[in-house]
């Protein structure tokens, strides 16, 4: 069985070391995909019918940028481990050493969303709706880094996986599977793939909140099932019904994200859509 184990690659999880400085390739992308991202909004805000100037996208960068770290350091600090952390305060500031949440994360975004749009007199959902096409790409980036970093490994592979791996900071060094690629797909690329189709739909993206409830929908879909395949946090383990932290958090989303989709189908579309040859 040994010989038919998928070598893990043993990535260095420091990318460069400038002195006293370095830089971390889960800290890459995260820059890479708030970029990336900022990039694709910018464009996706003039398509009609048009939701905002791509200087205000530029303003919300930085809104983005402080709702993902604070929202995901904080989210995981109080779902997580809030015990270990009220314990030691300072451990809170070391977001080198890991512990950052996605939904935690998203909760951030979407207070800044809400905040901002406000403030600008934006549509929030449609706003929200041009985000959600390019969320997936930082999903893809922060997933790979994951394994670069080999962390938050899968459970005990099947004997004879092929592409099953033995992650080297493992101490029961058994064959695992790489849950952190299969996120990467589910989360990252086909649900990108599922956004971006729709929202080059007129008629869809004339409807606020549908990419939005797509999206919602979709991660937690995908979140769960990749969940199957991943070992949980031994601080956590299995909780109700044997599900993970994870799948109990995504649950909602795939609630709100219908919710979201039926509500877009409820209100008439918004004018100035360009409709014609739309399905």
């Amino acid at each position: 069985m040994t010989a038919l184990l998928l070598p893990f690659p043993n990535f260095d999880p420091v990318l460069l070391h400038l002195g006293p400085i370095s830089i971390r390739w889960y800290a890459l992308a995260y820059i890479t995909g708030l970029l990336i991202g900022w990039w694709g909004v910018r464009r996706l805000v003039r398509r009609p019918p048009p939701v905002a100037t791509p200087t205000q996208v530029d303003d919300f960068l930085t809104w983005a940028t402080l709702g993902v770290i604070l929202g995901g350091r904080f989210g995981y600090i109080l779902l997580y481990q809030p015990g270990e952390y009220l314990s030691h305060p300072l451990s809170m500031l070391q977001v080198w050493n890991g512990g950052m949440s996605f939904h935690g994360g998203m909760t951030g975004v979407i207070i800044a969303i809400i905040l901002f749009c406000r403030r600008e007199k934006i549509s929030i959902l449609s706003f929200a709706d041009c985000l959600s096409v390019v969320a997936p790409i930082g999903l893809f980036l922060g997933r790979c880094a994951n394994f670069i970093n080999g962390e938050l490994w899968g459970r005990a592979a099947p004997p004879g996986l092929p592409w099953a791996m033995v992650f080297p900071r493992d101490p029961l060094g058994i064959p695992r599977h790489p849950s952190q690629l299969y996120q990467a797909l589910l989360e990252g690329v086909c649900l990108f793939a599922l956004v971006f189709t729709l929202s080059r739909i007129p008629r869809l993206r004339a409807r606020p909140g549908f990419l939005t409830g797509v999206f919602l929908v979709g991660y937690g879909l995908a979140r769960i099932t990749g969940e199957f395949f991943r070992e949980p946090d031994a601080f956590k383990g299995y909780l109700i019904g044997g599900a993970t932290m994870g799948q109990l958090l995504s649950l909602p989303m795939v609630l709100a994200g219908l919710a979201f989709v039926a509500y877009a189908f409820a209100r008439p579309p918004t004018p100035g859509a360009d409709l014609a040859g739309a399905p």
